[in-house]
């Protein structure tokens, strides 16, 4: 088995993410909004991670590469942290098409869950999955995520609004805001 770990990314990623990103381009185009062609560019995973990064520093996200046996496979992230009497993030990820199916993605989310409670000292995770994801799902629900709605035409991706469905998980860690 395939060791997996997740780090904060790092401007170093940017061709490994473009490489991976653009390789499954097409593959993804049903689950991922649609980007200019410099997004799948070094030059433009740069400018991505310079933004993700800065987020980072402002205390909103928590941007962070899946890595398996040294190499870059994906990404995890915690975003769109909101403090105050919410103590939430909302968690995304994707593991490139080479890497799905060997627990990945599982174990990724796994270590974000750790980071959410013991670093970030979160309350709630959130996330959204569309209604045909259902490996996404599966892992969300291993991890002890509850769906708890439906959002209608509230993603558009591949040319068509694609109804989603929301997941919860409150965390063990009071995430209690500072007085």
């Amino acid at each position: 088995m395939s060791s997996t770990l997740i780090r904060l990314i790092e401007p170093s990623d940017g061709p490994a993410l473009a490489g991976l990103l653009s390789r499954d381009r097409q593959s993804y185009a049903r689950w991922l909004p649609a980007r200019p062609a410099e997004f799948y560019t070094p030059d433009g995973q740069a400018a991505v991670i310079q933004s993700l990064l800065a987020s980072y520093e402002q205390g909103l996200a928590w941007p962070g590469v899946v890595v398996s046996d040294a190499t870059v496979i994906g990404q995890v992230s915690i975003s769109s942290i909101l403090r105050g009497p919410f103590q939430k993030g909302y968690l995304g990820y994707w593991i490139s098409s080479l890497h799905q199916g060997l627990g990945h993605t599982s174990r990724a989310v796994g270590l974000a869950l750790r980071i959410a409670e013991d670093e970030l000292n979160l309350h709630r995770l959130e996330a959204h999955t569309q209604l045909e994801n259902l490996a996404s799902q599966a892992v969300l629900r291993k991890h002890g995520f509850s769906s708890w709605g439906i959002a209608h035409d509230h993603f558009y991706a591949d040319g068509a609004w694609r109804d989603e469905m929301f997941w919860e998980r409150t965390l063990t860690s009071t995430g209690r805001p500072a007085s």
